[in-house]
């Protein structure tokens, strides 16, 4: 193939005619991974003979804009939680352990953790379900020895659930390097494309599709074109003393090329424990301390919750744009890497993701919480309901329901009765498994609704799935009505940040109003948050925020670079063909 079918137009895109013609001849015509063949000749596009100066890349990353063809793979995103402990003696691999518990709710569909022992030696392990039978024997735990580590859980909201694409993921040069991440890249297609030209070292494989592996390469090519600026430098400056200071820079350099939400915790030889986050601060991360007799131990993870049952205090929230560093000694040192950096908090975490226990962006969810509750009263007090009592649906409504109960002066009841041994429906992986869940996870008490019209409160009503079918359960349980309030206000947008709502289609609430939902939920009467109270009862928290992260209810994304053209591949990804209109009943029964 030569090059003169890829010569690019005044728009500086490539057509979908020219990729097919490449991917017919490298590729055999089978859409899939961007093979070895087809990258050479769009090198020899965007390369000079001489590799690009430090720098310039980014800019050749921004000018490269493929068109969007009708077969556009679309790569994983994460809703996952993360933890990094280090300790100056002792294995970490029980505190890891006991963190990655706590952030269970964050995803269940894979567990990973790696250690470093004596400061050479990386030791992995990771695996398909849940932590406690991930990591379910001493044999896989005390072969995780080290006194520094790393752990993880995931949720693929996108793709495959292959043990492949658990994390964490390693790179053996330069230095070795593990990293685990929350979030999900945004402009992954033009990254790989970076990977794999001349501008970058070594023409990086990847094994995956996964965006944490091309974050992971993008960072560990960024240190080593650090080490390859400093090593042109002569005697000024020694790679092998200046380790640190290398990552620093490639931290504020992959930050540049990098768009999305992104929260990450990485070990790299010979350097140490290395956590940053995006400079938009999208996903949580936050740093934990303890005092030992060696000196200061530190924990960074996705949310503080993770810090109580092993000993670790809070100290403060990472900052959007901040690089941490924890050497081999325990030093901390930090950085800022983003030069003009802002915290857009998902919200989405607060009204859903998080644990009420959590503390994040110095807010906390419970209270958060209770102030979804005191507003959505005052809109039920309007709503002329006859109202017998308050009923949450378990667990993450509980404090909005129990403020709701006081404001209104109505009974508050337990009335239905959650299985502890069925997992969240919303993170499970497809729309069947999450449907007939519902009553194996969730049973009406009759002595509860029998006669009762009855308020039943939920954090949220994305798909409408679960609430269709609780609605039936108290119907035959006795209600004699049923209204509905939603904490949060309808979903209507997709989040590309790493939250697995990434289709309008299956949206209960799209192009409905709130009384045509209503009826899909089958409910004598509906009320749904407004997002000026939502947002209210967040800046009420910590007035520094002047902007959420709401594009789930708004279609404002903070970023403000995702385009029609992305969004619409989430719309056609592979995953997305198996999802089923949200509130359509199934059977119980395969």
């Amino acid at each position: 193939m030569q090059s003169s079918a890829l010569r690019l137009g005044s728009s500086n895109r490539l057509t979908c005619s020219q990729v097919k013609a490449v991917r017919s001849q490298c590729c055999h015509g089978l859409v899939q991974r961007r093979c070895t063949s087809f990258l050479p000749a769009l090198r020899q596009q965007f390369s000079t003979q001489q590799m690009l100066p430090f720098g310039q890349h980014t800019a050749m990353v921004a000018s490269l804009k493929p068109r969007r063809c009708s077969r556009t793979i679309r790569q994983p995103t994460k809703m996952c939680g993360i933890i990094g402990i280090y300790k100056h003696k002792g294995p970490a691999n029980i505190e890891l352990y006991e963190g990655l518990l706590m952030l269970q709710h964050r995803g269940q569909d894979s567990a990973g953790m790696v250690t470093l022992k004596d400061g050479r030696k990386f030791i992995e392990h990771k695996a398909n379900g849940l932590v406690k039978d991930v990591f379910n024997n001493t044999k896989t735990m005390d072969k995780l020895e080290g006194s520094v580590g790393l752990g993880h859980v995931r949720y693929p909201t996108a793709g495959t659930s292959s043990v492949q694409e658990a994390q964490p993921f390693f790179v053996n040069s330069p230095l070795g390097m593990y990293l685990i991440h929350n979030g999900n890249i945004t402009n992954t297609d033009e990254l790989k494309v970076l990977l794999n030209s001349k501008s970058s070292f070594f023409n990086r494989y990847l094994r995956t599709d996964s965006d944490s592996e091309v974050l992971l390469n993008i960072f560990a090519d960024e240190i080593h074109r650090a080490h390859q600026r400093c090593s042109q430098e002569g005697v000024s400056c020694d790679p092998t003393r200046q380790k640190m200071e290398l990552v620093f820079e490639a931290g504020a350099a992959s930050m540049k090329l990098l768009k999305g939400a992104y929260s990450c915790i990485s070990m790299v030889a010979g350097v140490g424990l290395v956590a940053f986050r995006d400079p938009f601060g999208i996903r949580p991360l936050v740093l934990g301390k303890r005092t030992s007799e060696n000196g200061d131990e530190w924990c960074v993870a996705s949310e503080d919750c993770a810090f109580g049952p092993i000993g670790f205090e809070r100290v403060r929230d990472v900052m959007p744009g901040e690089m941490i560093v924890i050497d081999e000694e325990g030093k901390l040192v930090s950085r800022m890497c983003a030069k003009s950096a802002q915290t857009c908090p998902c919200i989405f975490e607060y009204i859903y993701l998080s644990r009420p226990d959590s503390v994040l962006n110095d807010m906390s969810v419970y209270n958060f919480q209770l102030g979804l509750g005191i507003r959505l009263s005052e809109r039920i007090r309007k709503s002329g309901w006859d109202i017998d009592c308050v009923v949450p649906v378990p667990d993450g409504s509980r404090p909005a329901a129990i403020q709701m109960s006081a404001d209104l002066g109505l009974p508050y009841r337990e009335g239905l009765v959650k299985n502890r041994y069925v997992g969240r429906t919303f993170i499970m992986p497809d729309q069947r498994t999450r449907e007939l869940s519902v009553r194996r996870k969730l049973n009406a008490m009759p002595a509860v609704f029998s006669g009762k019209s009855v308020l039943l409160v939920d954090d949220s009503i994305v798909r409408g799935t679960t609430m269709s079918q609780i609605v039936d359960m108290v119907r035959k349980a006795g209600a004699k009505k049923v209204y509905l309030a939603s904490a949060s206000p309808p979903v209507r947008f997709p989040n590309v940040y790493g939250v697995d709502l990434p289709s309008k289609k299956e949206f209960v609430a799209t192009d409905l109003s709130e009384d045509e939902i209503c009826k899909v939920l089958g409910a004598d009467g509906l009320l749904y948050q407004s997002v000026d109270d939502l947002l209210a009862v967040a800046q009420s928290l910590n007035p520094s925020i002047q902007q959420f992260e709401a594009s789930c209810f708004t279609g404002h994304y903070v970023t403000e670079d995702i385009s029609p053209a992305y969004l619409q591949s989430l719309e056609s990804s592979v995953r997305m063909q198996d999802r089923k209109r949200s509130g359509e009943k199934v059977a119980l029964v395969a």
